[in-house]
């Protein structure tokens, strides 16, 4: 008999079987989807059962680029947020500074959430401002996108960082016309060799970190979540974590790729709660401080000119032949790659690399992945598409920087067209949606809304013929996340054998106005059959 049967509105995600009316669970695995006819004889003496009326029952939510590690670091202290989603104002994250430093002591302060194109009235910290806010602690401010920091004197100090340490692989410290440092760091190996010494101080608190994670996302209806830079250092701490039972997602691990390839483990390594299913590679950087290659140039406006990105078309952090010599060795280990890439040049620089490849060696079902895709085009998601490399959309820039993309950095033809998901699913992908926490908050639903009705904050609709259907966005964020996760088979929809993972909406995402995607609530979420978060009563 069940343990647990709902009846509801149910939208299954499964092709066989899309609709239903209640669902059957046992021992954390969905044993009947159907009518409430069909579902009857599994309900017993013992079987929870919950009748939850016009709510819809859905299977959870899938983050397929989260970074849920290193969100439950950063999120937690002693790291002071300042995100534009928690500080909207200059003078509020000034404040908030200087409140930091003030009560930071000799260990220092570290902040993370800077973003000038939002919090409009900042420009980038100089070396000289940094040193000035705190002449003494460490002081290092996290750039909202996580590629670039901020850092004074006594950080550098602290982190044992000196003029003549060498550049990162893929990334670099920045230096003045003298070869010294200038207080700024650029991408993920820079930024984290910065920042460690201040991280690495609540360390032993990982475990309660990682459990306020899990809730955060069990709250957006989230059930399993991709860490899409994983640091192979931190694997006890996270096998410990998830022997003390905190994990209330499932876990879906990307190693970061380094000088030492490939990776020590196989892949596939892990259990179905974590599993290791790839490799993470970084082609460019973040469009908000310009590092993205692009086939087209900045706008000159007052937003570029502050930042310093006025009529640039970026950069590339590698170049095709060393995105070749990174991508082989783990490609040939059997892992997927999954590559952030932002600009059209730096897509078509992968593209051009990962073909040649393929063409090497084929392999069938390999799911190459492209992270972000701002400014992909048609053409290249129809060559993605013919080469088998899969496409997960940061949609939610819609959302927050919309407006910014259009009127400060790239005008409507470029920067209305950004994560265009209408092409992407006109080429024939099976894309996913992210959040790329901690940059925005999880949050399925309103990506989900994003993809529909293309919305800035400020309501302008960009590139309309972007737009895609609901049931398009519905399984962005869940069977074809779970397939880009190599993990379709056991969630991701709700058919019988698969994992227990669910969310209830306050309504149905096919049958409610667009307008109004936005407004649904999660009003419980269950992970393998255990309610995790609000109440099915």
């Amino acid at each position: 008999m069940a343990d647990l049967v709902l009846f509801g509105d149910v939208v299954t995600m499964d092709d066989a079987k899309p609709r239903a009316s209640a669902v059957a669970v046992e021992n954390g695995r969905i044993v009947a989807v159907g009518s409430d006819a069909e579902v009857a004889p599994h309900i017993g003496p013992g079987t929870i059962v919950h009748d939850l009326g016009a709510a819809c029952i859905m299977p959870g939510f899938i983050e397929a680029h989260g970074h849920p590690l290193n969100e439950a670091v950063v999120l937690g202290e002693p790291v002071v947020d300042i995100r534009p989603v928690t500080i909207p104002d200059a003078a509020g994250v000034l404040a908030a500074i200087e409140q930091a430093v003030a009560s930071g002591g000799p260990e220092g302060a570290l902040l993370n959430g800077w973003d000038p194109l939002l919090q409009k009235g900042l420009s980038d910290p100089t070396l000289q401002w940094m040193n000035e806010m705190s002449p003494d602690a460490p002081l290092v401010i996290l750039h909202n996108s996580g590629h670039a920091a901020y850092f004074n004197s006594a950080a550098a100090v602290a982190a044992g960082i000196t003029r003549d340490i060498p550049d990162p692989e893929g990334a670099r410290f920045g230096r003045d016309e003298s070869g010294d440092l200038d207080g700024v760091a650029y991408e993920m190996a820079a930024v984290l060799a910065i920042a460690s010494p201040q991280l690495l101080s609540n360390a032993d608190r990982f475990p309660q970190l990682l459990a306020a994670e899990c809730a955060r996302m069990n709250a957006a209806g989230v059930t399993t979540v991709s860490e899409m830079a994983f640091d192979p250092a931190m694997r006890p701490a996270l096998e410990a974590a998830a022997e003390a039972g905190v994990l209330t997602t499932r876990l879906r691990l990307y190693e970061t790729s380094g000088p030492r390839r490939p990776s020590d483990v196989a892949p596939g390594a892990g259990n179905d709660m974590v599993r290791q299913v790839g490799i993470k590679i970084w082609s460019d950087g973040s469009p908000w401080i310009g590092n993205i290659a692009l086939s087209f140039p900045y706008l000159d406006t007052p937003a570029t000119r502050a930042l310093g990105m006025a009529c640039s078309h970026g950069h590339a952090n590698y170049t095709k032949d060393q995105i070749v010599e990174i991508s082989t060795p783990y490609y040939e280990q059997g892992w997927q790659i999954a590559c952030h890439s932002h600009g059209d040049e730096a897509i078509t620089m992968v593209l051009d690399a990962w073909e040649e490849m393929l063409g090497d060696n084929p392999r069938p079902d390999h799911r190459l992945r492209l992270e972000h895709v701002g400014a992909m085009r048609p053409d290249q998601f129809r060559r993605a598409a013919r080469l088998g490399v899969t496409c997960s959309l940061f949609v939610d820039h819609l959302y927050y920087w919309g407006d910014v993309l259009v009127d400060d950095l790239f005008g409507s033809d470029h920067g209305a067209h950004w994560a265009a998901a209408g092409s992407a699913v006109a080429a024939g992908h099976r894309i996913s949606f992210h959040n790329d926490g901690p940059v925005t908050p999880t949050n399925p639903i309103r990506n989900i809304a994003d993809a529909v009705t293309r919305r800035s904050r400020s309501g302008h609709v960009l590139a309309p013929e972007e737009r895609i259907p609901v049931g398009a966005a519905l399984r962005a964020q869940t069977i074809d996340a779970a397939w880009q996760l190599f993990s379709d088979e056991s969630i991701g929809s709700l058919t019988p054998g698969a994992h227990a993972d669910i969310v209830v909406l306050s309504a149905n995402p096919l049958t409610v106005d667009p307008d109004a995607l936005a407004d649904l609530e999660v009003r419980a979420t269950v992970f393998a059959g255990k309610t995790v978060h609000g109440s099915l009563g």
